[in-house]
């Protein structure tokens, strides 16, 4: 379909998009089930790449021809979107637009969640579910580039090995393995942070592979977010249960988030030691093909689209 290129607002920039990610929200949103927030696009898409062509009232620090990848609410599967200049930052030194745009979104995410909730600290045990996702490769970099241990959860040999080529120390093969007593065995009395976007039966399994004073930080429930738990073991281990969406955040936490990435993680990209891995690039008409990958869970990494005039 064909709409009218948007206009930038106070603050925002306007990008031609030569990339875009596809995360799994797209896809929850195309059943119906995530609907962008009030006025927000309903064109899917929460992270691009490509050059500023215009800017709004009071943006500093880019110009038109600045080549970026920014976090949007939506938007993203078109030929341009507006983007709030918090969430934009540039690209990194060494990246080409499609690596870049496999960023904003999946960086995000790892980083609020990982490193702000889950308090991950040099040293500790980090237990990444998904860990060849297209977040699951992303933390497993930044977590281990940081000094941590990471393990992994995956559904194939072939994705435990990518994990491990990572930097993951461990990988669980969760079709033949119990992560629990894996991660019981991988750090003495459990791991001390779970990122889990699988919910269901994880839920409880996850308190059982905890360390005392542990975090839990949930980020998705494809197995369902209803379940029936004993607590107990919360309590008595000390544990912190908690979770968060990116996308309903205000513009200035976005901003926060990003800021902290351009700080940290921006300069293990450009040093090559962090780096997106992208198992699939589509057009943007292959839009429906991409989503089809994305649900199979066939992928390891990021799926990616690239737009064309």
């Amino acid at each position: 379909t064909t709409r009218p290129v948007p206009s930038p607002a106070e603050g925002e920039v306007l990008i031609r998009i030569e990339a875009a990610g596809v995360n799994r929200p797209d896809c929850v949103q195309r059943q119906g089930h995530y609907a962008p927030p009030e006025g927000v696009t309903d064109i899917p898409g929460l992270e691009v790449a490509g050059e500023i062509v215009a800017l709004g009232d009071g943006v500093s620090g880019f110009k038109a021809g600045d080549k970026v990848c920014a976090l949007v609410a939506g938007g993203g599967y078109a030929e341009y979107v507006c983007a709030p200049v918090p969430q934009v930052l540039p690209v990194p030194a060494g990246l080409s637009i499609a690596e870049a745009a496999a960023l904003p979104e999946t960086c995000m995410t790892v980083w609020t969640n990982v490193f702000e909730r889950g308090h991950l600290a040099p040293g500790e045990a980090l237990l990444v579910h998904g860990g060849s996702s297209g977040i699951g490769t992303t933390a497993i970099q930044i977590a281990s580039q940081l000094g941590s241990r990471v393990m992994v959860t995956a559904g194939s040999a072939e994705k435990c090995q990518a994990c491990l080529d990572l930097g993951a120390e461990r990988a669980v093969n969760y079709r033949e393995e119990d992560f629990v007593a894996a991660a019981k065995e991988f750090s003495k009395g459990g791991v001390n942070v779970i990122l889990d976007m699988v919910g269901g039966d994880y839920i409880e399994k996850n308190i059982k592979a905890c360390a005392p004073d542990a975090r839990i930080v949930n980020i998705a429930f494809l197995r369902g977010p209803k379940v029936e738990v004993n607590f107990m073991p919360l309590m008595l281990k000390r544990l912190t249960l908690t979770g968060s969406t990116l996308r309903s955040q205000s513009i200035e936490r976005k901003g926060e988030i990003a800021r902290e990435l351009k700080k940290v993680v921006w300069p293990l990209i450009e040093a090559g030691r962090v780096k997106p891995v992208i198992h699939k690039v589509f057009s943007l008409n292959e839009a429906a093909q991409a989503h089809e990958l994305m649900e199979s869970n066939a992928h390891i990494g990021k799926i990616m689209l690239e737009i064309t005039g």
